[in-house]
């Protein structure tokens, strides 16, 4: 089979298209045929030796896919060849064959196309979880959205409008609010052009903002922090501009507000069956058309180092599929 290695840390073109043999399952484990696998921008981290996950050598980037059954191993009961499936893991999925532990795996629905299905994991699991389980969002409360056009802040306004909040879309470019805004955006900022505290402040009234998600960090998040409302929540979910900020706790003390970290990987690991119950919703929601599960760009495995310079140029608007 076809797979991308990473044999050694570096950039996107320090990958290698190589030839493997093709897996097998063991005790209860599933093959899965990769129909499609999907790329965020921690994949950039990873093969760079950046993120707190650091595999073996050699190992393949992509931590979520979609495809169908291949084969089973034994005391696999719930699966069967031919059945379509999505999964989560932290990294390997950027070949054609997968293997994956059977109650790790997802069944999709016959109306939920697999490109699709593959990205949904990561950025509406992440978003899911970060929404419902840390800052407990409420029908009415205002949402701002950082990076609202990646594939986790367009989850973030997707999911928020669900949950019945009020969205403020922020982006780094006019082209990327006009994007977060027909995926449901109530209000947007382009923090390019425009002061992000001020803007915040303008919109949020007197009131604030009740919660701010945040996958951006760096020079934003302090101006974003000071446009708090009382008892609001700053959820961190990851710090796609560079550099992690060093947010003075004054702030946090006069605003009375709750600075939250989402690892959703952890989550996973620590309470699959709450995990288990967010992916049904998650899928049930996209299979209705209630999530857009959108998709920029669709490369063949070939194309995995290009695919990856798009994401971290931050060209993507959703999700980066890679086709094997």
């Amino acid at each position: 089979m076809k797979a991308i290695l990473c044999r050694r840390y570096g950039g996107p073109d320090d990958l290698e298209l190589a030839d493997l043999p093709e897996p097998k399952p063991g005790d209860g484990e599933v093959v899965v045929k990769v129909a499609a696998a999907a790329l965020n921008f921690f994949d950039t981290l990873l093969i760079a030796g950046k993120y707190q996950v650091k595999p073996d050598f050699p190992f393949s980037p992509a931590a979520e896919f979609a495809g169908t059954v291949h084969a089973t191993g034994p005391g696999v009961t719930d699966f069967k060849v031919g059945d379509r499936v999505m999964s989560y893991s932290a990294y390997g999925a950027a070949r054609e064959f997968y293997v994956q532990k059977a109650d790790r795996l997802v069944k999709v629905p016959d109306n939920l196309d697999l490109e699709r299905a593959a990205g949904l994991s990561v950025t509406y699991g992440t978003t899911f979880h970060a929404l419902k389980d840390r800052a407990k969002l409420q029908p009415g409360e205002t949402l701002a959205v950082l990076g609202a056009a990646g594939g986790t802040g367009l989850a973030a306004i997707e999911i928020g409008k669900l949950m019945g909040a009020r969205v403020i879309a922020c982006a780094s470019s006019d082209e990327k609010c006009a994007f977060a805004k027909k995926h449901g955006a109530d209000e947007t900022i382009n923090y390019t052009a425009n002061d992000l505290r001020a803007e915040l402040k303008r919109l949020g009234g007197t009131h604030g903002i009740d919660v701010i998600y945040d996958p951006v960090g760096d020079k934003y998040a302090e101006p974003a922090l000071r446009a708090m409302a009382w008892e609001g929540r700053y959820l961190v979910i990851g710090f796609a501009a560079g550099e992690i900020p060093k947010i003075p706790l004054n702030l946090v003390l006069l605003k009375g507000c709750d600075v939250v970290g989402v690892h959703w990987g952890v989550f996973v690991n620590r309470d699959p069956q709450a995990q288990a119950r967010n992916m049904s919703q998650i899928v049930e929601w996209c299979a209705q058309g209630k999530l857009s599960a959108h998709v920029h760009a669709v490369y063949p495995l070939s194309e995995t180092a290009q695919a990856l310079k798009d994401i971290a140029a931050r060209k993507i608007m959703g999700k980066a599929i890679l086709k094997p």
